[in-house]
């Protein structure tokens, strides 16, 4: 309102039960009072922040935080400091009135409220009225009490979370070893299809071809393909358990990456419909040879650089370069597709994050805006990190039109293998 006269004193009440609340609004909006209720400290301590208000009553006996924990952190926000706070409550035993005024009350109502004197008791808060502690020895005695709870209630949150965050780990170990069982006991029969179609394929007595659709060999490199498929992601799911576990073991042997990224270029480019990408590589010969796990390594570049292909359209550029810095080498593989989001950077690596929307979701590893199951990025990291190296993106942010780009770099430390090789720079053609 834009003067005093028209001013609609707002009220906070904090309070769980609906009776009290029935009835605190029918007495309080009757008389030209704008009340909002929330059932608990938490939701109280977001509005006080975000809203002005002339006065709170405060239950003290809420859930969660008690009404004495909410009025004090309430009286550390600056806003808050004149706001009058009234305890309206059932608590009602001796020193629950010196409890509340320690913790930062201006008042003290006993509940059941008195219907006749209640709105005049609010009235009087809202112009300035002030309760106080008579005794400074009896104000000093009430202080070390009120402190001396708090650190009761804190121990008791934290053995709280102690013994649900030890829950947690049993439940996240029991979902691990799920996973890791039932994705090995369903690669054995995919293991099985896979190479049973193979032996088929090989086989002159077999009908048709590759090309002629619908003919029995194509039927079967169908049935390959998606064993294949099936298999990749059983093995994303199970990747994803060991690194959440801390199980994920490296076979390290000297890698060398130059002919690791073109075999991983080449595959993608051959894998899945044909798109038109230009492809650079830069540096990488001139890298030296690291040690890890070569067949790690190849998944979490592999899942980096399919990453780009699915986020560039048709007609856009890839630059591989490598460099390094001092004991590290540096991948980063550069793309001019739709970008990341600036607050979605550090997010896409969260295990099963989609940043596109699900509705547009199709499964193609090379299809632009091609989709997963929200786990490469998570995968590489984790692969990544198990070598002591660090993986990040960087992006201006997400655009369709203007196609910003963005760039992963992969950082790895060099540690000297007992000999060393170099591979040549010759770039993939297509």
């Amino acid at each position: 309102m834009n003067s005093e006269t028209n001013h609609r004193p707002k009220i906070l009440y904090v309070e769980d039960d609906p009776a009290s609340v029935t009835l605190v609004l029918r007495l309080l909006e009757g008389e030209g009072y704008e009340i909002t209720d929330v059932p608990d400290g938490l939701s109280a301590i977001e509005i006080a922040k975000s809203e002005s208000l002339d006065l709170i009553l405060m239950d003290i006996n809420i859930s969660g935080l008690d009404g004495y924990e909410v009025t004090t952190r309430l009286r550390s926000i600056e806003e808050m400091g004149e706001v009058p706070i009234v305890a309206v409550t059932a608590a009602t035993l001796k020193g629950d009135r010196e409890r509340s005024l320690i913790a930062g009350c201006n008042g003290y109502i006993p509940k059941p409220i008195h219907v006749d004197k209640f709105p005049n008791q609010v009235r009087s808060f809202l112009m300035g009225t002030k309760e106080e502690i008579e005794s400074a020895e009896e104000r000093a005695e009430y202080l070390v009490q009120y402190s001396h709870r708090l650190v009761d209630r804190l121990e008791e949150k934290i053995r709280e979370l102690e013994v649900a965050h030890a829950d947690l780990q049993r439940v996240e170990k029991m979902k691990s070893d799920f996973i890791i069982l039932a994705s090995h006991e369903l690669r054995t029969p995919l293991t099985s299809i896979y190479g049973h179609a193979q032996i088929l394929l090989q086989d002159s007595a077999i009908p048709g071809s590759l090309d002629e659709e619908g003919s029995a060999r194509h039927l079967l490199q169908r049935i390959a393909d998606a064993t294949q498929r099936l298999d990749h992601v059983f093995d994303e799911i199970r990747n994803v358990s060991l690194i959440d576990a801390d199980r994920l073991n490296l076979a390290k042997e000297p890698v060398v990456l130059r002919p690791l990224i073109v075999s991983i270029v080449e595959n993608l480019q051959d894998l899945g419909p044909s798109r038109d990408l230009q492809f650079e590589l830069e540096g990488l010969a001139d890298l030296p040879m690291i040690v890890g796990d070569t067949r790690r390594l190849h998944q979490a570049i592999w899942n980096i650089v399919s990453n780009a292909i699915k986020s560039t359209p048709d007609g856009g550029r890839i630059c591989i370069v490598g460099r390094q810095i001092e004991d590290a080498v540096d991948i980063s593989v550069e793309d001019t597709g739709v970008g990341i989001p600036l607050e979605e950077r550090e997010r896409i690596f969260n295990r099963f994050y989609v940043l596109e929307d699900t509705i547009r979701h199709h499964s193609s590893k090379t299809a632009f805006r091609g989709g997963g199951l929200g786990l490469g990025l998570a995968v590489a990291r984790g692969i990544v990190e198990a070598h002591g190296g660090k993986i990040w993106a960087e992006s201006e942010g997400y655009d369709e039109e203007k196609l910003p780009g963005s760039t992963f770099h992969i950082l790895l430390p060099v540690r000297k293998p007992p000999f060393n090789v170099k591979g040549s720079e010759a770039a993939p053609s297509r």
